[in-house]
């Protein structure tokens, strides 16, 4: 007889492993005893020796559907003497937890049968949840996860859910958030005022109905609140952006099931695969021509993000809303987050009621406590492959895996589209999406959430590192509130550094960081840049950049395109014909103002961004004046694009005080003559995505030749453009580069907290 000791790292708690490792141990014949600690799933084991080989095999190579492990210690202990069988043990916390919290997971096959059947005793019941599906992050306050630590503490369960929960046979053996309508959560729906409406039907059956006569209605959800309209109901969906305050920005659809994604969009099987798998997320798909649904979902954009019906509440609420339609009607609602613009999305009862009471209808309600707001994530897999738009539900928190141990710090993260990263061993512990940090209820959000990770984690971070713009309200947390040591790191070498992290490569490294604006290090606005990093002993150096020009009205440029136009124009001494032509003629005296301010240098900083090459573009184009949400202008650039064989533009490199510079003003130069010709927008746009990517390519050469260096990183929120993610990269790769791009996070400002965290890492190590 032998007796062998595991220790197993990963998400191994709350998937339903301990009764996996019961049942293997079972069919085995071994004995011993397996429990959830705070260092992980600990399992003892004896018997004979080929009996534990097998089980060991079958511990590797069979785990639960949401299971993940990331390690196995394995120590040989004593045999002990008349053990009988193998039992679960009671949980205990120690110290330090090396334990991976799980995702939210979609609602299983499973449950998804035992709600959907009148016979059963779950029968469309809205908070149904086994082993393999359910809340996790959401409801978790404390590792161990155990009910004790969850929002579902306050329900005690009957008999039959105790049975359940209590067998190790069962699929919902110590399924923490186990529940039926005996025992578990309840629903109840009221109307703007927060007066419960009395319902001869059941509130989700009436929520069909309501949504069904072109009503707007807030849903209680997973991470937070959704707001929902009838996605084919075009004044419904019309009402809901004016409300909302949101004209443009693309509105994503839940629909029940594959079949009526199928329906609506052109699916490939990957497309298919992630809309269907555990975390569930709202993919951009091309929707079939014509659609059926209404044409304001997203007006500036051929895609439409589609997610299925992920918790038992939606899937009830589809059969409902299914059976008021014809056979001919697609069954599809608009759920967007239940925010306005900026803020972040509503997380209690009484926080909706307060936030969304001018826009909601009516309020669907639940009392099971969401304890971590978490929105929607977005994939698109229409690219070199897929690519996260926004990491949250389903994938948070999952660490990146770094490629070595290392100290404990944290990343504040930017501005825009923010998250925060904290490290443990090697894993970087990226937020979910936080958003725009520009007011007090998303710094809260960001403050809040902060706190939670740390206190689940269980971990004190010995350093903070922040952006290197002073006024960002990260920058000020790290400073003003962290208590730490803190160290600033400009945001693009984050961005680098991020994309090398996720593929765990060290070494030196070419970078291009393409997005709208960081503050450089020489105190102008970078956002076209071409970088050197080396991570193993931090070498950070600029090599290349956009040719930079003026902002007239700094900020004010980013919201109204047209003074980027104006900003080239005035580079390239070509104002006096073109703005006449092109911009509205009332605009004469605020062009001449715009003039004044660039000679003068007043509220004009010089940005090398490669997103404001594009608003600047579209702007010229007629396609964009003011936008109303961030990269407006290059969504309908990419739109409009032809795609026929068209040439490239030139778009040269100059050499000046030892960088190279990408020569946009006279790319802009260029287009410019072409608009004024009358050559179309489509055409103008495609040969403008060309010249990019071929200026890029011959750029990123001429440095790799310089250097010697043949790998290098693509980075920055311009890499969302699908278009140049496929032609980039495939470019870079026939010049002999090996690509690195981002695998685990957003290419955009959501991967930047995890650059600071390594670029954090490399300083704590120096000092110890």
């Amino acid at each position: 007889m032998r007796r062998k000791r595991y220790i197993v790292n990963g998400r191994v708690q709350g998937v339903g492993f301990r009764p996996s490792v019961y049942r293997m141990a079972a069919q085995h014949g071994l004995t011993g005893s397996v429990q959830n600690t705070s260092l992980g799933v600990v399992i003892e084991v004896q018997g004979k020796e080929e009996a534990l080989a097998w089980f060991e095999e079958e511990l590797r190579g069979n785990p639960p559907p949401l299971a993940e492990i990331t390690r196995i210690q394995t120590d040989e202990t004593t045999p002990e003497a008349g053990e009988s069988g193998f039992i679960i043990l009671e949980s205990s916390a120690l110290e330090q937890s090396q334990v991976l919290i799980s995702p939210d997971s979609a609602v299983c096959s499973d449950c998804t049968r035992e709600i959907l059947d009148p016979k059963d005793r779950r029968y469309l019941y809205p908070f149904t949840n086994c082993t393999n599906c359910g809340p996790r992050y959401t409801i978790t306050g404390l590792i161990p996860y155990d009910r004790q630590n969850t929002s579902m503490a306050c329900f005690e369960m009957c008999l039959q859910c105790r049975r359940e929960y209590s067998d190790p046979g069962d699929r919902r053996f110590h399924a923490q958030p186990n529940a039926c309508p005996q025992c578990g959560p309840g629903l109840w729906l009221t109307d703007a005022d927060g007066n419960r409406i009395s319902e001869h039907d059941s509130p989700l059956k009436k929520s069909a109905y309501l949504l069904k006569q072109g009503n707007i209605l807030a849903i209680k959800g997973l991470g937070g609140f959704h707001l929902a309209c009838d996605a084919a109901d075009q004044e419904a969906v019309r009402e809901l952006r004016r409300r909302k305050n949101r004209p443009h920005k693309p509105l994503a659809v839940m629909v029940p099931d594959i079949a009526a994604a199928v329906e609506l969009a052109e699916l490939s099987p990957l497309e298919a695969e992630i809309l269907q798998s555990p975390s569930s997320p709202i993919l951009a798909v091309k929707p079939i021509q014509p659609c059926p649904l209404s044409p304001e979902l997203a007006p500036d954009t051929d895609l439409l993000g589609i997610m299925l019906a992920y918790t038992p509440l939606h899937l009830v609420l589809f059969e409902h809303f299914k059976a008021l339609l014809t056979r001919q009607e697609i069954p599809a609602l608009v759920m967007t987050s239940g925010n306005m613009n900026s803020e972040p999305i509503s997380l209690g009862n009484r926080e909706a009621l307060g936030r969304l009471g001018q826009i909601a209808d009516y309020f669907l309600l639940h009392d099971r406590d969401i304890l971590v707001r978490c929105d929607d994530s977005v994939m698109c897999a229409r690219g070199p492959g897929p690519a996260y738009l926004r990491r949250a539900r389903g994938y948070t928190p999952q660490p990146v895996f770094l490629s070595r141990d290392g100290p404990s710090v944290l990343g504040t993260g930017p501005e825009l589209k923010n998250t925060f990263c904290l490290t443990r061993n090697d894993q970087a512990f990226v937020s979910q999406h936080i958003g725009d940090l520009q007011n007090l209820e998303n710094y809260g959000f960001y403050r809040e959430c902060i706190a939670h990770l740390q206190h689940v984690l269980q971990v004190n971070p010995e350093m903070v590192i922040s952006d290197l713009h002073p006024d960002y309200l990260s920058t000020r947390y790290a400073r003003q509130e962290s208590g730490l040591p803190v160290q600033a790191l400009q945001h693009h070498y984050a961005h680098i550094l991020s994309v090398m992290a996720e593929n765990c490569f060290e070494g030196p490294c070419l970078g291009l960081a393409l997005d709208g604006a960081g503050l450089g290090d020489d105190g102008t606005l970078w956002g076209g840049e071409l970088l050197l990093v080396d991570n193993r002993d931090m070498t950070l150096q600029r090599v290349g950049s956009f040719e930079p020009v003026p902002l007239p009205g700094g900020d004010l440029a980013v919201r109204e395109p047209w003074r980027i136009a104006a900003g080239f124009i005035h580079s390239l001494g070509m104002e006096h014909s073109v703005l006449a032509r092109d911009f509205e003629q009332g605009l004469t005296k605020e062009e001449m103002l715009l003039r004044q301010m660039i000679e003068k240098n007043i509220n004009s900083p010089l940005s090398s961004g490669c997103g404001r090459l594009f608003d600047a573009v579209a702007a010229m184009l007629g396609l964009v004046r003011s936008i109303s949400y961030e990269g407006q202008g290059a969504v309908l650039l990419e739109k409009i694009q032809s795609h026929g064989q068209e040439t490239a533009y030139e778009l040269p490199v100059h050499h000046r005080n030892g960088l190279g510079i990408l020569d946009t003003l006279t790319l802009f130069r260029q287009i410019l003559k072409d608009h004024i010709s009358g050559l179309s927008p489509a055409i103008i746009s495609r040969r403008f995505h060309l010249s990019l990517v071929r200026g890029l390519c011959l750029w990123a050469a001429q440095a790799g030749n310089a250097t010697g260096i043949r790998t290098i990183g693509l980075s920055g929120g311009v890499m969302h453009n699908l278009t140049l993610a496929r032609e980039l990269e495939a470019g870079l790769v026939r010049r002999s580069f090996n690509v690195l791009t981002h695998r685990f996070l957003p290419p955009g400002d959501a991967c930047v907290s995890l650059g600071q965290a390594v670029y954090g890492r490399h300083l704590a190590r120096l000092k110890t």
